[in-house]
């Protein structure tokens, strides 16, 4: 099974030979480690470096939480929460709280903001729940997941003991250094590893996400090979007129030396709406520098038609629109007659909601054309662990092959510090004593 399917017809771009060979260039780099950013290019070849024995210590891990909680927290921010959230949300029943039973251990988010109304809502849901955590960081001390899990473990320990809380804390972290892992290391908290070699928005394929998602009763393993698939059929050795990931780079770049400054990202499936939020940081902080970058934005549709329509159809005209369309949807739903026909819906009578939502999809595509929207198309053929597996490697691959074609190093981010030494000043943080003085002194 295909996991992707990418369709660029409907941009008008022709891709000339001189960018094939670019974007072929870009790929063999990523492959060769030879380009920039080359210390953390781990995440090229990481699908096809998962062993069993990788994930069936993660499996048993995962399954000694869902043994002991129902209710797990999962601590992280970026990269160390986007992926795990992004394939929860695909992979799960947005109203499973409403079914009576739950087969499934609750996986909740924590330290993704600094909200206090969400971190003591949180803590005063969990009150009704046995809980354990995962705790993703691979210093210990970024600001948001070091606040929560100072206050979960807290928790924890207060309820189950020192002893006990060892059993229900799982850290994701460094291998050899770092505040989290000397604080594993000391409670004796079972650990799992944050390659050095993989950036955090490149990490869901390792304990970063796996972890939390085997918890949660996601097929890690098929998730693991939809990636592997997807390796495979991006490999440097792959022709470009075969590469989907070389080919939906080179597009993008074309469409951005155009006059198309953003990129909408979209799906006619609201279980997919973090995988949005997942791709907005992956290509924002891997392309966003130097004062270049296409600017990542998402829309979930149909519903923002009904709010974003309007601009899309004939605002500025700097935006493209790469929608990622789902075949084969799980379930099956028909409209059915109704007699009076006072919502005049009865021409619809017999049909599958999915047709009608197939049907809306193409016709927004050809108004948004005619419009001046280029239209990318990228089509799955369902939502699936295997399928969601190989449409993450196929993001991560081709952010790779366009950062480099930007001509930007795509595995840094020198911009996120700026913000971070601000805020340390304005909360008198020891060793800001000067910038402190010096930001109040402009507020």
């Amino acid at each position: 099974m295909k996991s992707v399917k990418l369709d660029i017809a409907k941009t008008g771009i022709e891709i000339p030979a001189a960018m094939k060979a670019k974007a072929q260039e870009a790929n063999a780099l990523l492959h060769s480690g030879k380009g920039a950013g080359n210390d953390f290019l781990g995440w090229v070849h990481l699908p096809s470096s998962i062993s069993d024995s990788d994930l069936d210590a993660i499996e048993a891990v995962a399954a000694r939480l869902r043994a002991k909680a129902d209710l797990v927290i999962c601590i992280g921010i970026g990269g160390s929460y986007l992926g795990a959230r992004a394939v929860l949300e695909a992979m799960s029943d947005p109203f499973k709280l409403l079914h009576r039973e739950q087969t499934q251990p609750t996986v909740v988010f924590a330290g993704q903001n600094i909200s206090e109304d969400y971190t003591w809502e949180l803590l005063d849901a969990a009150r009704e729940h046995s809980i354990a955590a995962i705790v993703i960081s691979k210093s210990g001390t970024t600001t948001e997941p070091a606040i929560a899990f100072r206050l979960i473990k807290a928790e924890i320990e207060r309820r189950y003991g020192k002893q006990e809380a060892a059993e229900r804390i799982v850290a994701v972290t460094d291998k050899a250094r770092g505040a989290l892992k000397t604080l594993a290391t000391q409670e004796g908290y079972p650990t799992f590893v944050i390659p050095d070699d993989v950036g955090g928005r490149f990490s869901v394929l390792t304990p970063v996400g796996l972890l939390p998602l085997a918890v949660a009763g996601v097929d890690i393993r098929a998730l693991v090979a939809g990636a592997q698939e997807m390796e495979r059929a991006t490999d440097a050795s792959v022709a470009f007129d075969e590469n989907p990931s070389a080919i939906y780079a080179a597009t993008r770049n074309l469409l951005y030396a155009g006059g198309k400054k953003i990129e909408l990202l979209g799906s006619y499936e609201p279980r997919l709406q973090y995988i949005n939020e997942w791709w907005k940081q992956l290509y924002g902080e891997s392309e966003g520098k130097e004062g270049k970058g296409i600017f990542p934005a998402s829309v979930t549709l149909t519903a923002d038609l009904h709010s974003m329509g309007q601009y899309i159809q004939q605002g500025e005209r700097t935006l493209f629109e790469t929608i990622i369309s789902v075949v084969k949807p799980a379930h099956e739903v028909k409209i059915q007659s109704d007699a009076e026909n006072l919502d005049g819906l009865n021409f619809l009578a017999g049909k599958r909601i999915s047709e009608v939502n197939r049907m809306a999809e193409l016709g927004v595509q050809l108004a948004h054309i005619d419009g001046g929207v280029p239209n990318i198309r990228v089509e799955i053929p369902e939502v699936s662990a295997r399928v969601i597996g190989g449409l993450l490697y196929f993001f991560e691959k081709a952010c790779g092959i366009s950062g480099y074609l930007l001509g930007v190093n795509p595995f840094d981010q020198p911009g996120v510090e700026a913000y971070k030494k601000n805020m340390f000043a304005l909360l008198d943080k020891p060793g800001y004593e000067e910038a402190s003085k010096a930001i109040k002194a402009r507020l």
